[in-house]
């Protein structure tokens, strides 16, 4: 799957939750997410820019655990890049296996998501432990998809929503790890 994804700072997220009802989108779950990310005891990820995290996510009773492997960036413009996902049992032992075939625990980003729908797009807005009020816009493709159609749409509705500034290429683990440097 490639993932088509852009990410830009907001001001308010009461503002953008009232600008996304008066556009029509529908507010489909509130999420904690858990993320621990990973480096490569072969390649420096940073370097590479590839990511691999294990994320729990809590809504309500339900947890669900997963690895995801991202790929590099595809473009200058947005986070466009191949992703694929497992869902697994136990993020402890998985961690463990990680750490014992020489991978590196990095840094767990934490987050409180609220996802919204609207036409093909999965909206979400992000209040990430340590770093302000952020909104992310993607939209899945199958491999081989040809994206720009795909990241002209989100930055369209990005401006319909008044955003046309505040855009970050960069991960939150990236933005966390400037932040402690």
């Amino acid at each position: 799957m490639i993932e088509v994804e852009v990410k830009a700072k907001i001001d308010s997220f009461e503002d953008m939750e009232k600008k996304l009802s008066e556009l029509g989108a529908l507010k489909t779950k509130k999420e904690f997410q858990e993320d621990i990310y990973f480096n490569s005891p072969v390649v420096d990820f940073a370097k590479t820019d590839e990511a691999l995290r294990i994320r729990t996510t809590r809504e309500n009773d339900d947890e669900n655990i997963f690895i995801t492997y991202k790929g590099p960036k595809i473009d200058k413009k947005s986070k466009t890049r191949k992703e694929i996902e497992m869902g697994i049992e136990e993020a402890q032992k998985c961690s463990e296996i990680f750490e014992a075939i020489g991978f590196k625990m990095v840094r767990t980003v934490r987050k409180n998501r609220q996802y919204y729908t609207y036409e093909n797009f999965e909206i979400s807005l992000d209040d990430v432990e340590n770093l302000d009020p952020y909104m992310e816009i993607e939209i899945a493709l199958e491999d081989g998809s040809d994206y720009n159609d795909a990241q002209n749409s989100i930055f369209e509705l990005f401006e319909k929503l008044g955003i046309t500034d505040g855009f970050e290429r960069t991960s939150y683990l990236e933005l966390l790890e400037k932040l402690y440097k």
